[in-house]
């Protein structure tokens, strides 16, 4: 008969190394800060390649799930750009599939592979550019306070939040599944408008010092209207064709959906300081 060999759990990496404490307190005691800079790099980098992160429950398959949006490149970004702003020259709006075999088990191709994919780089550096902006706008008024970067970033976050949430919601009650991150992607996409209408404000303010605001608004016309129109036809991907008959339309939701984008962008624009 053969023998049964019992698997043994796998010995977690040790977070103390005496022998290493030991170079370090030597080092320490002789003066030497380079080598003790050169032992906390070589044990960062060491922390990073054993995988410490899988001690944490759920900060991996987190970090994973999250990685996929950020999988971009320079082609991608230019195309996607072009693409929200001008979203009337787009016919095809499919998200591609990957094979079923696909061994890193993502249902859609990611976005440097798929202009149709969503990606969370864009709406994140687009909020960063239109806070920026924003403070520009104040600083060239003279009414640029530090306070102001926060509260902005707080009105968007939370004006966001609630976006999805109301999302949410409306996907709830035609019995559709949908991910959280792809709402915040989805929605973020707006900041992308907010920081082009912001910068023609802000142009026109330093430049001509007159005519800035109603510059914004033309921008803001177009920018809204192309958003509103993307997220239309992005949620018409994303709905599914059959819903639950109890609910309310599909139609309705998806032009809902798509119509909030031009709300919540009114609702964000700082235009106080122009002129």
């Amino acid at each position: 008969m053969g023998t049964t060999t019992t698997p043994t759990a796998p010995t977690p990496p040790l977070f103390w190394n005496p022998a290493l404490a030991a170079t370090v307190a030597s080092s320490a005691m002789a003066g030497d800060k380079n080598a003790i800079m050169d032992m906390g790099l070589m044990q960062g980098q060491k922390f990073l390649d054993e995988g410490f992160a899988r001690m944490i429950p759920g900060l991996e398959r987190g970090m994973m799930g999250l990685r996929i949006y950020f999988a971009v490149n320079n082609s991608y970004v230019k195309r996607k750009m072009l693409r929200v702003l001008f979203p009337f020259l787009t016919k095809d709006w499919g998200r591609i599939t990957n094979d079923p075999s696909d061994i890193a088990g993502h249902k859609y191709a990611l976005p440097n592979s798929d202009d149709n994919a969503l990606d969370l780089y864009i709406p994140s550096m687009s909020l960063i550019t239109y806070v920026l902006l924003c403070a520009l706008c104040y600083g060239s008024a003279g009414q640029f306070d530090p306070e102001v970067l926060p509260e902005i970033i707080t009105s968007c976050i939370l004006t966001q939040i609630f976006e999805v949430l109301l999302f949410r919601v409306g996907f709830y009650t035609m019995q559709a599944s949908v991910s959280l991150l792809d709402l915040m992607a989805i929605t973020g996409y707006k900041y992308l408008g907010l920081a082009m209408n912001m910068l023609v404000g802000v142009v026109l303010e330093i430049s001509l010092e007159s005519g800035s605001r109603r510059g914004y608004f033309v921008a803001f016309l177009w920018t809204a209207s192309a958003i509103s129109f993307f997220v239309l036809k992005t949620m018409a991907e994303f709905v599914p064709k059959v819903t639950s008959s109890n609910g309310p339309k599909r139609e309705l939701m998806v032009v809902g959906f798509g119509v909030s984008q031009f709300a919540t962008m009114w609702f964000l624009g700082q235009t106080k300081f122009l002129n």
